[in-house]
């Protein structure tokens, strides 16, 4: 039986930075599902779909086959054979990600992936959905947060370290709508799960939430292959 771990959490939270390094601290596989719903984006906006359109969304996403690979312990994410790993974290391809993962057709179809990779292997997934919907039976879950301003500032400091020109008021303002959108969508609402464990990032550094989530696994990871900890 797999070992996994669960965090779900607001956009610009810091989820898959933080999910990254516990996997590997923990030796356990990393999975992304973020990354799966903005593959699927990534496919709509190529194929030119309207994606207020849902029933547009539903058939097209028939066409679209996503996969996980792992080269090297890092995920690959694959989109009809070509790995689009790289083009997955533009803010065009953000927004859109935002609205396809609310249409529920969607949801299903990534979903039955995501629980096949879990049963196969220990992993840490992050989401919005994972400890309620996704891994309702995960070993250990956590709700991971920061107000909308720090993670606005969070990603303005992103863009901008990257040469990108950027509005901070525009992100902070998508990252509010984004939120509402989530926690209000009718297929999976993000919430903190009833025995989630809240963490609270807005006043702490990478490093110790990191320390945090080591803590709060260790007691169900003993034994496990616990590399780094």
């Amino acid at each position: 039986m797999s070992f996994n771990i669960a965090i779900d959490g607001p956009a610009g939270a810091g989820k898959s930075t933080i999910a990254r390094a516990v996997a590997g601290k923990m030796g356990l596989i990393y999975v992304d599902t973020g990354s799966l719903y903005r593959a699927m984006a990534l496919f709509m906006v190529r194929e030119g779909i309207d994606l207020q359109d849902t029933g547009a969304v539903i058939r097209k996403c028939q066409e679209a086959d996503i996969t996980i690979r792992y080269e090297g312990g890092v995920q690959m994410v694959f989109l009809n054979g070509e790995n689009v790993s790289g083009y997955l974290r533009t803010e065009e391809v953000g927004h859109a990600a935002s609205f396809v993962s609310v249409i529920p057709r969607v949801r299903e179809k990534l979903v039955e992936l995501q629980k096949r990779l879990a049963a196969e292997s220990d992993c840490v997934m992050d989401g919005r959905d994972i400890g309620t919907c996704v891994l309702p039976h995960a070993d250990r879950k956590i709700y991971l947060t920061a107000s909308s301003a720090v993670r606005a500032r969070r990603r303005y400091d992103e863009l901008t370290a990257k040469g990108e020109s950027c509005d901070l008021e525009k992100i902070q303002a998508d990252i509010e709508e984004r939120d509402y959108r989530d926690m209000h969508r009718e297929a999976s609402p993000l919430r903190q799960a009833e025995d989630a464990v809240l963490v609270d990032t807005s006043d702490m550094t990478v490093e110790e939430v990191i320390d945090r989530i080591l803590l709060i696994c260790n007691t169900k990871a003993q034994g496990r292959n616990r590399k780094g900890l």
